[in-house]
């Protein structure tokens, strides 16, 4: 198995771990009898971290399908390089320090590290397209 699957492989527990994260912080705030109903009822905004780690989530999914995506490409199409390889680490890395910045509500940095993800992403569709 390549780096850059391995870095996919560890983006999708990623993933998983910020959607346990959003649970965990919505079932604290409106218990377990809510979290195993049929949730029918209205309940009050949600507390500001678990509505950050909401959209850190929702907006880790946004980039989830590109990524994915330009890993499997590159893997099929033997397109792997230095520069997909640091692309991927650069993606992942840059997800992973996301989650607490936004989290905690880290606003310039917060953004400052997606650019640098969302660049990670760029030097993968950069070596599949221009080789």
């Amino acid at each position: 198995m390549t780096f850059e699957l391995y870095m996919l492989a560890w983006t999708l527990v990623l993933a998983f771990v910020q959607i346990l994260a959003f649970d965990m912080a919505r079932t604290g705030q409106y218990g377990l009898k809510w979290n195993t109903g049929a949730r029918d009822e209205d309940m009050p905004p949600l507390s500001p971290i678990a509505n950050r780690l909401q959209r850190a989530q929702n907006n880790l999914f946004e980039t989830l399908p590109l990524f994915i995506a330009a890993v499997l490409i590159a893997h099929v199409a033997d397109k792997n390089s230095a520069l997909t390889h640091n692309g991927a680490l650069i993606y992942l890395v840059g997800r992973v320090v996301y989650v607490p910045l936004y989290a905690f509500g880290v606003k310039q940095i917060r953004s400052l590290v997606w650019l640098v993800s969302t660049a990670g992403l760029l030097m993968i569709f950069w070596a599949i397209l221009a080789t």
